[in-house]
């Protein structure tokens, strides 16, 4: 599924009075509130969906794939998603 899709499910979701742009600025407006929340404190918590946090990745030893040589891997924070009990129930079924 790419965002097109999602869009369009999203606007199934929403019923017939929905129009394809109110589902885009929807998902718009979620994604971007995501976004700022982990940005703000560093954690964000659905309940039921997941929980997104920003970790620290160390700085490691890596190899260039196309050269095969040695690099090094800078450290920087990255963001986890781990899902809830109820997106995991739905994912094994």
């Amino acid at each position: 599924m790419n965002k097109a899709d999602l869009i369009v499910e999203i606007q199934k979701l929403l019923g017939k009075e929905a129009t394809k742009a109110c589902a885009e600025r929807a998902l718009a407006a979620v994604t971007t509130a995501i976004k700022a929340g982990v940005k703000k404190h560093k954690k964000l918590q659905l309940i039921g969906f997941g929980t997104f946090s920003v970790t620290k990745r160390k700085a490691h030893a890596g190899i260039n794939p196309r050269t095969k040589t040695k690099i090094t891997i800078k450290a920087a924070n990255v963001v986890k998603f781990k899902p809830g009990a109820d997106f995991k129930k739905a994912v094994a079924k």
